[in-house]
C-alpha cells in the first residue's frame, strides 16, 4: 500500500512540473535557513560541554559591590587557585588561566599570536585531544610551551614540532613538548599556544595580592562533592585573607558549573542569569517561524489547487477509498515533497555555510558520519512535510464526492476560514520578521556610527614587544621625526578594552562608602589625549617630558568626577 502512495504521489509531483518546483522551492528555502539557524544554536548549547569531566568543571567568580551594584565576575586573584588546590580536600585540581599576545618566533617566521599562561593541569582537566606529547609531560617547565596543530603548522611546516625550540617575544626560548589538535568551534577558550604560569612569574608579572583580580581560575572538583557545600566553604576565602589590610576586601566566592558559563554568564544582582541563552532562544524561535511560514506557503499552495484535485478525491471515493486513506495519501505526498525540498536545502547549506561562518564567526559543519544527525535530519523531514501536508490533506479529502463529481466543489465562506487564518499568520510571521532585521539594523548602524568618546580615524596599536619598550622614546620619536605618526603613546590596555579595575580609593571629602565605589583604570602616557583624540573639559594632557612631576598625574572623566563630587578637580 505505501509503495503505491509513494508512486501516486511522484507521478503527481512530475504531472505538475511548476507547481511542483514553486512548491519544494520554497520549502527547501525555509528549511535550509532553519538548519543554519539550528547548526549555529547546537555549537552555541554544546559549548563548553565536551570535556570527559564536564560535570566536575568549575569556574570561579567574584561577588563584588561596586557603587551599590552587585556584580558577579568571573576574573579572581591569582593566589585563588593554590589556596583552593591546599586548603580543600574536595578541590581535585585548580589551575589559572590568563590570555596574553605574544611575538611567537622560528628562524625567520614571526607571528603574533594570542595564546595563555596557564598551570601544569590545564590539559589533564581540558582533556583536548593531543596529537603528539602528553598532558602529564607538558608545561611541568617554565621553558616549555605547547602549542595547536595550527600554529605547528605555521611554524614548522611538515617538520616535527616536537622538541624543536619556539623563541617568545624575541627574548625567551621554549621547548614544543606537545601539539593540540586546533581547538573545536563549541569552546570558548582562544589561544593558539600554552606556557607555563611561571614564565610569568619571571615576567615580573604574577601579583600575590588577594584584591586584585585579573585571573581566571578553574577548579576540578573530585567525583561526588558538592558544589554548594564547596560554595558555602570557600565563600569567604578573598573576606578571611585580607583581614587588617588597608585595601580589605568583601567580595564572595562562588563557582558556576563550566556547562553553564558560556549561556548563563550575564550578571544581575551578584547572581549569574541568561544572557546567551535568550539570544539562543530567540534563534530557535526564528527558525520556527521560518520553518512555519514555508509550510503556510506549502498550504496554501495545495489547497489553491483544490479544484483540480477535487475529481481525483471523487472517483476515489466512488471507487471505496474512505478518508484515512486519502488523507494518508496526500500526507505522502507532502512527505516526498518534504524529502526533495530537504535534499536541496542541504545544497543550499553547504554553498551558504563558508559565508555563514564569517557572519557568525564560527566553524560550523555538518558531521554526515554521526548517526544522531541521521536520526535528527529524518524526524526534521517527517516533522516539516506533516506539518505542511496536514491541513491540505484533511481539506481535500473532506470534499463531497457527489459534488465534486458535478463540479460543484466546496468552498468555505466563513469570515474565519482556516486557509484565511494561515494566510494572515503567514503574513504576520513575515512582518515580523522583516521589523526586526531593520530594527537590529538600525541599532548596529547606530553602535557602529556613534560618538564613541575617541577618533578612531587612522588610529591603530600594536602590542609592546621584546626590547621594544626599553626603546620606546627612539621608536617614538623616529615615528614622529618621519612623519609616519602624527602622535604616539603608550597604555597598560587598548582604549577599547577593560583590563584592570579597583576600589578602595581615598580623597578629600570621601566617605568610608566611597571606598565601594569601583574605577576602571587605564596606565597611560605623554601625548594619551592628543593621540587618542579625546576632548578635554578642564585642564592639560599628561607630559611626562616637559613636567616631571605628571609621573603622577591623572586624568579623570566626566562620570569619576561626578562620583568623586569634585567641584574643581583640576
Amino acid at each position: 500500500m505505501l509503495k503505491n502512495y509513494v508512486k501516486i504521489a511522484w507521478r503527481n509531483l512530475t504531472k505538475n512540473k511548476l507547481y511542483s518546483s514553486v512548491n519544494i522551492l520554497g520549502l527547501s528555502v525555509g528549511m535550509a535557513s532553519a538548519i543554519l539557524i539550528l547548526l549555529w544554536v547546537q555549537n552555541e548549547t554544546g559549548t563548553d560541554r565536551f570535556y570527559s569531566s564536564t560535570n566536575r568543571i568549575y569556574m570561579m567568580y567574584n561577588r563584588v559591590n561596586s557603587s551599590g551594584e552587585l556584580l558577579a565576575i568571573n576574573q579572581t586573584p591569582e593566589v585563588l587557585a593554590p589556596a583552593l588546590k591546599k586548603d580543600f580536600p574536595e578541590v581535585e585540581d585548580a589551575v589559572r588561566f590568563n590570555n596574553v599576545t605574544f611575538l611567537v618566533s622560528n628562524g625567520d617566521k614571526h607571528l603574533n599570536v594570542r595564546g595563555a599562561f596557564t598551570d601544569s593541569g590545564f590539559l589533564k582537566i581540558f582533556d583536548f585531544p593531543l596529537l603528539k606529547g602528553s598532558a602529564d609531560a607538558s608545561l611541568n617547565d617554565n621553558a616549555d610551551i605547547v602549542l595547536t596543530e595550527g600554529l605547528a603548522k605555521k611554524l614548522f611546516g611538515n617538520e616535527d614540532p616536537m622538541g624543536k625550540i619556539v623563541r617568545i617575544d624575541s627574548t625567551s626560548n621554549f621547548k614544543v613538548t606537545a601539539v593540540l589538535k586546533n581547538l573545536p568551534g563549541n569552546t570558548s577558550f582562544d589561544f593558539e599556544y600554552l606556557i607555563p604560569w611561571g614564565y610569568m612569574r619571571q615576567l615580573g608579572w604574577d601579583d600575590q595580592n588577594w584584591t586584585n583580580n585579573f585571573t581566571f581560575t578553574y577548579a576540578l572538583l573530585k567525583p561526588g562533592a558538592s558544589q554548594y557545600a564547596f560554595d558555602a566553604k570557600v565563600k569567604n576565602i578573598i573576606i578571611k585573607n585580607t583581614i587588617g589590610s588597608p585595601m580589605q576586601s568583601k567580595a564572595e566566592v562562588f563557582s558556576q558549573p563550566m556547562s553553564r558559563v558560556y549561556l548563563f554568564g550575564k550578571s544581575q544582582d551578584g547572581k549569574l542569569v541568561a544572557g546567551r541563552y535568550d539570544m539562543v532562544r530567540l534563534f530557535v524561535i526564528i527558525a520556527v517561524f521560518i520553518l512555519l511560514i514555508a509550510c503556510i506557503n506549502f498550504m496554501n499552495l495545495s489547497t489553491a489547487r483544490s479544484e483540480k484535485r477535487a475529481k481525483e478525491v471523487g472517483v476515489r471515493k466512488v471507487s471505496g477509498a474512505n478518508k484515512s486513506s486519502l488523507i494518508t495519501q496526500f500526507i505522502c505526498e507532502s512527505m516526498l515533497l518534504a524529502f526533495v525540498a530537504f535534499v536541496i536545502a542541504l545544497v543550499m547549506v553547504m554553498l551558504a555555510l563558508p559565508p555563514f561562518n564569517m557572519l557568525v564567526g564560527k566553524t560550523l559543519s555538518i558531521n554526515y558520519y554521526n548517526p544522531q544527525y541521521w536520526l535528527f535530519s529524518l524526524l526534521f523531514v517527517l516533522l516539516t512535510g506533516f506539518t505542511a501536508g496536514s491541513y491540505p490533506a484533511f481539506f481535500l479529502s473532506s470534499f463531497a464526492p457527489v459534488k465534486v463529481l458535478k463540479g460543484a466543489v466546496t468552498q468555505i465562506n466563513a469570515a474565519i476560514a482556516p486557509r484565511k487564518v494561515m494566510v494572515v499568520l503567514q503574513f504576520t510571521f513575515a512582518i515580523i520578521l522583516i521589523i526586526s532585521t531593520i530594527i537590529v539594523k538600525r541599532q548596529l548602524d547606530y553602535v557602529q556610527q556613534r560618538d564613541a568618546g575617541y577618533n578612531r580615524n587612522n588610529l591603530v596599536y600594536t602590542f609592546i614587544q621584546g626590547d621594544a619598550d626599553k626603546h620606546y622614546d627612539l621608536i617614538r620619536n623616529e615615528l614622529l621625526r618621519s612623519g609616519a605618526a602624527l602622535s604616539v603613546t603608550r597604555t597598560a590596555n587598548p582604549i577599547t578594552q577593560r583590563w584592570s579595575s579597583g576600589w578602595g580609593y581615598e580623597w578629600n571629602g570621601s566617605t568610608e562608602d566611597d571606598r565601594k565605589i569601583n574605577f576602571v583604570k587605564l596606565g597611560g602616557d605623554a601625548d594619551f589625549v592628543k593621540t587618542m583624540g579625546l576632548t578635554l573639559l578642564q585642564g592639560r594632557d599628561i607630559n611626562i617630558y616637559k613636567y616631571a612631576t605628571d609621573t603622577t598625574a591623572v586624568v579623570l572623566n566626566e562620570a569619576a568626577v561626578k562620583a568623586m563630587r569634585l567641584k574643581a578637580p583640576v
